[in-house]
């Protein structure tokens, strides 16, 4: 099986490279990056030791994509993948458009032209902001917690946000590019008879992620207060109490190796997290890391931030009763991870961000 890798030199998509070639036998990998991200040269030259094929290239250019070699799947891997992408100033609106969706396009034509199957990982973010930051909550124990006795929307629980509940715009830039994706991704696959599935995850952690407070949260926290760079916790009030889970990618991998596997059963669109026992507000990520290292202060800048949200919590229930799926990497056994590297590796913010 030859499996086309996009966004292959980022955390995500170098991670599911080497997990995919230790799961899934006679696994022919091939990678494309534009090498565009702080960090990036560094998995590329990794990627080498596993004996994958990288190209360079971006999928925002279809020649870049038409000179590829003949692949039966794609994961789309390759994103902006911060939720504030678009106005933040840092990209702009047609850019993030363009990463996000025109990209998402090329590669689903792609795989129209070799009828390969195609894997798109999409976002928790893709869900109604409107409905998220409305929520009704309580703090306890330095987090937000709904009061699920209150709320009546449809896809929640205590196990967190179901795919049934509400995409309904505003849901952000990010969300909507992400979203049309989706929509579209589905459309090809019943268009053109192409196995297609969705895996919408929520936010992803582990050692060697790049350190970006609107990406790798859990990553740039830990990093940051463990060499005493700046930290803050913004908007709710500047107390630090939302909450969000992680998922280590190595569990996303779990999932993925079976779909490549079964090509037929496709078509679905499924959350993929680490759930509620995943689940942490800052305010406890920093006691985490004060037991972990030292206790410092964070600062607090309480005014509310465009598409903040006070809890965002994955329930992946669906991808469990389908595909027997679920997370076996606990949060400790994740934040003890960042933490080894970022005992190992003072200068990693510095490689990994463009600030």
């Amino acid at each position: 099986m030859k499996l086309l890798i996009t966004g292959i030199c980022g955390f995500v998509g170098n991670a599911l490279a080497r997990e995919l070639k230790r799961r899934v036998e006679n696994l022919d990998i091939l990678g494309v990056d534009n090498l565009s991200r702080p960090g990036s040269e560094q998995n590329r030259l990794a990627l080498a030791q596993e004996n994958v094929r990288f190209f360079h290239g971006d999928v925002r250019t279809w020649s870049d994509l038409d000179s590829l070699p003949k692949v039966d799947w794609v994961i789309d891997a390759a994103a902006n993948p911060s939720v504030i992408a678009g106005i933040s100033g840092q990209t702009s609106s047609r850019q993030l458009l363009e990463h996000n969706l025109v990209g998402t396009i090329n590669l689903l034509e792609f795989c129209k032209r070799q009828q390969a199957g195609f894997i798109l990982l999409s976002t928790s973010r893709v869900y109604s902001l409107a409905q998220l930051a409305n929520l009704p909550v309580v703090v306890k124990e330095s987090a937000f917690v709904p009061r699920f006795e209150e709320i009546h929307a449809p896809g929640l629980s205590s196990s967190g946000v179901a795919e049934s509940f509400s995409t309904q715009a505003p849901v952000s830039l990010y969300g909507s590019a992400k979203l049309a994706s989706e929509i579209l991704a589905l459309e090809y696959g019943a268009g053109f008879d192409l196995p297609v599935h969705v895996n919408r995850c929520g936010v992803m952690a582990g050692a060697g992620q790049f350190g970006k407070a609107d990406q790798g949260i859990f990553t740039f926290w830990i990093h940051s207060y463990r060499y005493k760079r700046p930290l803050k916790y913004l908007g709710f009030g500047g107390k630090g109490y939302q909450v969000r889970d992680c998922l280590h990618p190595r569990d996303l991998s779990s999932l993925v190796a079976q779909q490549l596997r079964h090509p037929t059963k496709s078509g679905q669109i499924l959350n993929v997290s680490g759930g509620a026992q995943s689940s942490l507000s800052l305010a406890q990520l920093s006691q985490w890391c004060a037991s972990r290292f030292a206790h410092r202060e964070v600062e607090a800048e309480p005014a509310l931030r465009r598409y903040d949200v006070p809890w965002l919590v994955l329930d992946s229930t669906r991808a469990k009763q389908e595909w027997n799926w679920e997370p076996t990497t606990n949060i400790e056994t994740i934040l003890e991870e960042i933490a080894n590297h970022a005992d190992r590796h003072p200068e990693w913010l510095d490689i990994s961000s463009d600030a």
